[in-house]
């Protein structure tokens, strides 16, 4: 009976939601509504919390074996209301083990046994990481099982000690990349969300979907051999006792500095005392503080760029390029880093940089963490602005917004396709972003592999995933910001952002934040973008043109709403160009009319542009005869 009630008031509620917010909330997000941690202004709840952690962590890592070997402390903050029986850990590396599930095949030298736990206690208490009672292990998931539970408001002390083997190849976002140059991410144990909306985060790490991981405070003390650098997450604490005098002149220099400094050029590489250590290893200690993850590289021949850039807020952020000699657009990286940093400060989202370093990592392909990136050498100009813009956007999106983009990639993602458009448009002559994404948009919308972005992206596998993820969401802002304008958009950018930062928003949090600042309900942009199955497709109904005055009426044959652009040619030449934003669709109709005064001599009407998606354009053209 007391199911039948809980099912009726749930229903109950979510249809006063329907009709307050016109769009669908699953109901274990309701959850958060009714429990007021979440609101439906967008803002948080007056019972909102969330958890975080403490990490002290002192690794050494062997080149030539290729082994890491940790020991962590982990002070635990269980800000919520429950009572824990159980706490969930990560073991990222545990995507190595040949059983483990992955979203995309590897080759053997990928494949390793995973962590290994030597020892493991739960407040000052030692447990056996081979029971299988208290430790149920589940792909990257390792489940304790807790005799003495954690109470509300309190915390509680972890100790492990663990090791595993570096994969001899780099995937999944971390490995090996030459004998001697290394990235490591998702690769301490990692204590899961626990959050307001479904409690512990068992989603297993499977290789696609990334992050969510709460906001944590790091000390990390990382032992290497002698004559190897570390690039980290985190702020460096001990230069002067790792750097040889010269070499630590040239460092602080450059965090003072507005122009590129090499502090290790290909000579200075062959100078076997750029470091102060006499001893066989050095240690280096960093420190991050509100962060929510932690990465570093490693190499004993890599050429190092840094400089420095002071926000609109007075604060100055050093900036870094770590890279191979022979990858040749990485020169510039360096000051493609600070340039990028500037303009998100500066122009969009307009928000100060919120970290005070950044350093890019020339690995392969282009993945973020808090800090530090790692990213591959481009062929091109455009290609290295691209990605080095691409994946420091991701600073924002999701590590200052905490966004849980294992569930809503689209939001985290989307974000950094989105954001810089303008700055690679401007940085490198004929590059095409925007022309980019409606391209891969177009070749999947509409199909049935295409899935509408509300699902969740942990869901989702191979192209289904990408669009969602990138294409589909990039256009989607893009869009959003043309028809509100610079200014109603920054403004309602920045409610949310603010609002948010340092938490963990979701989807509803977004558009019921823009709502407030927009000062509308735009239900009629959110529900087909993001909640709806469908495709972009605009075409000419009709046209009239008589006594130099043209009549044209477009069709929305498709559900999603997209700009209109008409180019009125003759012999092949424009004459006008007419452009209308997306909010011309507002009202629901399904056409929109236009008309022109003192047209003469035209012979051709094409609808669409490059930079506007639409699925069907054999209907976006007609020849005046």
């Amino acid at each position: 009976m007391k199911t039948k009630i809980l099912f009726t008031l749930l229903f109950f509620f979510s249809i006063a939601v329907l009709s307050q917010t016109d769009y669908y909330i699953p109901r274990n997000v309701l959850k958060a509504y009714e429990k007021e941690t979440r609101s439906f202004e967008g803002k948080p709840g007056k019972n909102y919390w969330q958890n975080s952690s403490d990490y002290k962590i002192q690794l050494s890592v062997n080149p030539k074996t290729r082994i890491l070997c940790g020991r962590e402390f982990i002070t635990y903050y269980n800000n919520s209301p429950d009572t824990l029986t159980e706490i969930v850990i990560r073991l990222y590396p545990n995507i190595s083990k040949p059983s483990s599930k992955r979203d995309f095949n590897v080759s053997e030298d990928a494949l390793t046994e995973g962590v290994k736990i030597s020892s493991f206690s739960f407040n000052k208490s030692n447990l056996n990481p081979d029971d299988k009672n208290i430790f149920k292990y589940n792909g990257t998931n390792l489940r304790v099982i807790l005799k003495d539970k954690i109470a509300p408001a309190s915390k509680s002390e972890i100790e492990i000690e663990w090791s595993f083997e570096i994969p001899k190849t780099n995937y999944a976002r971390m490995g090996t990349y030459d004998s001697t140059s290394f990235f490591i991410a998702y690769w301490y144990p990692q204590m899961a969300v626990y959050d307001d909306i479904d409690g512990w985060d068992y989603n297993e790490y499977t290789g696609y979907t990334e992050m969510y991981n709460d906001f944590s405070n790091f000390e990390v003390d990382i032992t290497v051999p002698n004559g190897f650098h570390i690039w980290s997450t985190g702020v460096w604490q001990n230069p002067d006792e790792i750097l040889s005098n010269e070499y630590l002149k040239r460092y602080e220099q450059a965090k003072q500095s507005d122009e590129v400094i090499r502090i290790f050029s290909s000579d200075d590489l062959k100078n076997p005392s750029r470091y102060k250590a006499t001893s066989e290893t050095h240690t280096f200690k960093f420190k991050a503080d509100k962060v929510p993850d932690f990465a570093f590289g490693m190499s004993d021949h890599y050429l190092w760029d840094a400089v420095s850039y002071v926000t609109p807020a007075n604060k100055r952020i050093y900036i870094a390029a770590a890279y191979k000699e022979s990858s040749k657009d990485f020169v510039d990286v360096a000051f493609y880093a600070k340039e990028t940093i500037k303009y998100f400060s500066e122009e969009l989202p307009a928000i100060p940089f919120p970290y005070p370093s950044c350093t890019v990592w020339n690995g392969s392909g282009g993945m973020e963490y808090p800090m530090i990136v790692n990213n591959g050498s481009a062929q091109s100009k455009e290609g290295t602005v691209g990605v080095t813009s691409h994946e420091i956007a991701h600073q924002y999106m999701p590590f200052y917004m905490g966004i849980n983009e294992r569930k809503y990639a689209f939001m985290d993602e989307g974000w950094a396709v989105m954001l810089p458009f303008d700055f690679q448009e401007r940085m490198t002559e004929g590059a095409m972003p925007r022309e980019r994404n409606v391209f891969g948009f177009e070749y999947v919308a509409g199909n049935e592999m295409e899935m509408p972005l509300i699902v969740p992206s942990n869901l989702l596998s191979g192209y289904s995933y990408r669009v969602s993820a990138y294409a589909r969401p990039g256009l989607a802002y893009d869009f959003l910001r043309d028809f509100l304008g610079k200014e109603k958009f920054l403004k309602a950018l920045h409610l949310y952002m603010e609002r948010w930062n340092g938490k963990h928003p979701i989807p509803w949090d977004f558009y019921f934040s823009f709502n407030e600042a927009a000062g509308e309900d735009l239900s009629w942009y959110w529900k087909p973008w993001f909640f709806e199955f469908g495709y972009p497709d605009l075409g000419i109904k009709s046209y009239e043109l008589k006594d130099g005055t043209l009549k044209l009426e477009v069709e929305k044959v498709g559900n999603i709403p997209i700009p209109i652009k008409v180019t009125l040619m003759n012999a092949d030449q424009s004459v006008k160009e007419l452009y209308y934003t997306a909010d011309v669709w507002k009202t629901g109709n399904k056409t929109f009319k236009i008309r022109v005064d003192n047209v003469n001599g035209i012979n051709k009407i094409i609808l669409g542009s490059p930079k506007i998606p639409d699925s069907k354009r054999d209907n976006n053209e007609v020849v005046i005869k």
